[in-house]
């Protein structure tokens, strides 16, 4: 039997970010697919790709050798997939706003891609707070913006959604809550909470509590992923983030395990925003059909099936 293009992704996923746990989060697919995925790579190929310890993946000597031959496979199969788009040599501008969190934690990488793919799109960027985006988009200093489009709510604006990235409880190593289940926002509540501020978490986070007639005991509100990262990592409390900004290490070392909450807390949802009825450009429109081949192409589809 063949190995597949996804299990190959799911392969070098792991192999750069030495973590099933990130390599599903950069994916954003369940970490019980990209266990099995490896495991059936090792199963057809006969071979041991990872040792496997308490804090991550380690490649073995066989590992090494097939990722680099994962990565000519990976790299042949994208160029095919994108000679028309090659063979176009657009040349353009495209003015691109986005908030805090999507600069941070999502759109670096596809920036590097797109520079690779149309050397000749000069994007200019501009991080801002989500209401002077939306006045920017109506106002057309901004061709496109990358935003969590769930905070959004203007008929003025053209939403077009690309990724959903759950949201769970984050908890220090060793926290009495990792042996429950499934812990309740009322199990929550009787913890001290990090609370982020940036991006409208807050209020969205305040949302959901009150739709539970509960509210959390806030120990520190900040603006920093990092600093939730290191309180909860060092036990000074607990929080509710998305897998978007999740990372199982804090600055100092220390390990933040996440875990599924009983209720139905609603994910992030990232997406592209442009002004309604204004005319699509030929750079919107690459980018648009860029992030649409990223996230919403068969392949992706079925990564997004099954999203945690």
């Amino acid at each position: 039997m063949a190995f597949s293009f996804r299990q190959l992704k799911y392969f070098v996923a792991t192999a750069e970010t030495g973590q099933v746990s990130l390599a599903a989060v950069q994916l954003n697919i369940t970490q019980s697919a990209v266990t099995a995925a490896i495991r059936q790579l090792e199963e057809m190929l006969v071979v041991r790709l990872f040792v496997r310890h308490p804090h991550g993946m380690v490649l073995t000597d066989c590992g090494r050798r097939f990722l680099g031959q994962a990565y000519g496979i990976l790299a042949n199969v994208e160029e095919a997939m994108l000679l028309r788009k090659r063979e176009s040599d657009f040349a353009g501008c495209l003015t691109v706003a986005a908030t805090y969190t999507v600069m941070g934690y999502f759109l670096p990488a596809h920036l590097r891609r797109l520079a690779a793919l149309y050397p000749q799109l000069a994007i200019r960027l501009h991080e801002l707070p989500r209401a002077e985006i939306e006045a920017g988009l109506l106002q057309q200093d901004f061709d496109v913006a990358v935003l969590l489009s769930s905070n959004v709510d203007n008929p003025a604006l053209q939403l077009e959604p690309i990724i959903s990235s759950p949201r769970r409880l984050w908890l220090p190593a060793q926290h009495s809550l990792l042996s429950h289940p499934a812990p309740s926002l009322q199990d929550v509540a009787r913890e001290p909470y990090i609370m982020l501020t940036v991006d409208e978490a807050e209020q969205t986070a305040l949302r959901y509590w009150g739709q539970a007639g509960l509210q959390p005991q806030v120990r520190l509100r900040t603006s920093s992923v990092e600093a939730v990262r290191s309180m909860v990592a060092n036990g000074s409390g607990v929080s509710i983030l998305s897998d978007m900004v999740y990372r199982p290490w804090s600055l100092e070392g220390r390990r933040i395990e996440t875990v599924n909450l009983h209720q139905q807390v609603p994910p992030m949802t990232l997406g592209l925003a442009w002004k309604a009825q204004a005319e699509i450009s030929p750079a919107i429109a690459l980018f648009r059909d860029y992030f649409r081949q990223q996230f919403l192409t068969p392949f992706s589809s079925h990564r997004n099936s099954a999203a945690r």
